[in-house]
């Protein structure tokens, strides 16, 4: 990571009757995949816990290791080893196939469970007095393709979530080649149990230009690369879902492949730019992300179109649905 002077940071403002109610700070990196870092704002070598963003990475070692051919995971497959899934029907009933695709079943996930975030799909699980599972999960793809990986190696099935197993080994190589790490520190536990290793954030935008521009890695790096972000861009709808901002503005924008991640971090990648970025708000805030992703592309020369002027201004609304502020990027 070549050395830039140190810019502010955004500032992301909550106003509300011509008035500031609060303010999120964002740290941010524009990257190249040569590893030079062309735009950037707060303190990029502290490092973030990239949380769900990094999922086309910890997707590489299933497509690299042949694995995903063995099983014959198409792009559907694809694109949901690399989601945050909303947990409609189409996303449960694809990584259940998939699962059985591979010889396993839900009760092999270790994700966890929880309630869809798609909201209707939520409502009819409720209603039908069912209680929701591990396929609802929106990290179920992204563990299937572990498990599938974990088959493909010969390790264990159980424990696949562990630092230590050869899955999480192999992750954990790709991370720390993809964003130009000599080495990894130990890691946090995810909200879905798999190991989520610290990163500074300007290498975290490399790692996103470096699957923006992977022409640099070897063979079976870059084919794998290039197959996880055709998969993303064919089927935006699985990568998130309905409503969802990764799934909007992959539909409207094409040229760019975004992966969220919680507590207010953003992932992306412009191959069309041979660019990445990469940011996190301070605080944590998803309402401040969006906002700042929107004007960071912007920023590198995408254009917006009207359909996605909702998220990079959202309009704060009362219970009643009247306009009463807005979140917008302080320029």
């Amino acid at each position: 990571m070549e050395p830039i002077g140190e810019q502010p940071p955004l500032e992301v403002e909550v106003r509300r009757g011509g008035c500031v109610e609060s303010r999120h700070r964002v740290r941010f990196a524009v990257a190249r995949s040569d590893g030079a870092i062309v735009r950037s704002g707060g303190d990029i070598r502290a490092p973030v816990f990239p949380r769900s963003a990094i999922k086309p990475l910890q997707a590489v070692p299933l497509v690299e290791s042949g694995a995903a051919d063995r099983f014959g995971l198409g792009e559907v497959e694809l694109a949901l080893a690399c989601a945050s899934h909303s947990g409609q029907p189409e996303h449960v009933s694809a990584v259940g196939s998939w699962l059985s695709k591979i010889g396993c079943s839900a009760d092999d996930l270790q994700c966890g469970a929880h309630l869809p975030y798609d909201e209707e799909s939520a409502h009819r699980l409720i209603q039908a007095g069912e209680r929701p599972g591990a396929l609802h999960n929106n990290c179920s793809g992204k563990h299937a393709g572990m498990l599938a990986l974990a088959r493909h190696l010969g390790a264990p099935l159980r424990g696949y979530v562990e630092p230590d197993h050869p899955v999480q080994r192999a992750v954990a190589e790709v991370l720390q080649s993809f964003c130009d790490q000599p080495q990894l520190p130990a890691p946090g536990i995810d909200g879905c149990g798999v190991p989520t290793w610290p990163v500074p954030l300007g290498g975290l935008a490399i790692a996103a230009a470096r699957i923006a521009s992977p022409a640099g890695l070897p063979d079976a790096r870059r084919d794998a690369v290039r197959r996880l972000v055709a998969a993303m861009r064919s089927h935006p709808n699985l990568v998130a879902g309905e409503r969802r901002p990764c799934t909007r503005i992959m539909r409207a924008l094409p040229e760019v492949v975004v992966k969220t991640g919680a507590e207010g971090v953003y992932f992306a990648a412009l191959p069309a730019r041979r660019l990445g970025l990469a940011l996190k708000v301070e605080d944590g805030a998803t309402r401040a992300a969006v906002a700042a992703l929107m004007h960071l592309l912007r920023l590198v020369g995408v254009d917006l179109p009207d359909r996605l002027q909702d998220l990079a201004t959202p309009v704060l609304t009362n219970r009643a649905g009247a306009p009463v502020g807005e979140i917008a990027v302080r320029s």
